[in-house]
């Protein structure tokens, strides 16, 4: 579940292993290229955190994020 907090939403996911979490960040990239809105974001073997916020609106969250959001838990089914 993403929670918003210091205006950015967060959220974190973990897969099986390394592979299956890079599969998925690849995943996230095509969209975040699609959509024009790159996450920050970590990963340390099977987990993948993720903060969104819009920078050109100084920083908070918008529908830009809460979009791309979206998208990548239709990701997950």
């Amino acid at each position: 579940m993403w929670t918003e907090e210091e205006n950015q939403l967060k959220r974190s996911f973990t897969f099986k292993d390394f592979s299956e979490a890079f599969a998925f960040m690849t995943r996230v990239a095509f969209l975040a290229e699609a959509q024009q809105h790159h996450p920050n974001w970590s990963n340390v073997y099977n987990r993948v955190d993720i903060v969104l916020t819009t920078h050109d609106a100084g920083n908070v969250v918008t529908e830009k994020d809460r979009k791309l959001a979206k998208a990548i838990d239709q990701l997950l089914g």
